[in-house]
């Protein structure tokens, strides 16, 4: 398998439609588009992404003394252009996923999809989508003002 070494690793909601969405249904794209401000996606595979918060925001894990940045959801896009929510997000020792995940995928009705031996996953289309990130957004924090401040600030300084 040839690998692409130019796919970015970090990219945003408007991204991942202009390069993997061209296929979703406006109201898809207008749905997602509402995770713009609060979200980032990072992959590893150019077409499998975690949805994580834009400010990497840390919670605490099993331990005390250990926090993890929280994973609210894995997308993968197939050949066909077709989106997918996923059974499990990226995990390792500085993210966990977030229990919205499995809520999520257990209430999606629809046939599962087998993407690889360990990663299962049901398409996303108009009649779920409206939940999906209803779900998201009711437990993915607000960015904070400070973060707004400093988007502001890049904004005019590139006027």
């Amino acid at each position: 398998m040839k690998k692409n070494y130019k796919m970015k690793k970090t990219i945003s909601i408007k991204m991942f439609i202009e390069e993997l969405g061209k296929n979703f249904s406006e109201h898809m794209k207008k749905r997602l588009l509402e995770l713009e401000v609060r979200c980032v996606l990072t992959r590893k595979d150019e077409f499998v992404l975690d949805l994580k918060h834009v400010e990497h925001t840390q919670h605490d894990c099993d331990s005390s003394t250990v926090q993890k940045e929280y994973v609210y959801g894995q997308f993968m896009v197939d050949e066909e252009g077709i989106l997918y929510f996923s059974d499990k997000c990226m995990k390792n020792d500085s993210v966990m996923q977030s229990p919205i995940v499995n809520s999520i995928f257990n209430s999606l009705s629809g046939e599962v999809m087998i993407f690889d031996e360990d990663s299962k996953a049901k398409k996303i289309d108009d009649s779920n989508i409206d939940y999906v990130i209803d779900s998201i957004l009711s437990v993915c924090p607000q960015v904070s003002q400070s973060y707004l401040d400093i988007v502001k600030e890049m904004l005019s300084r590139g006027r």
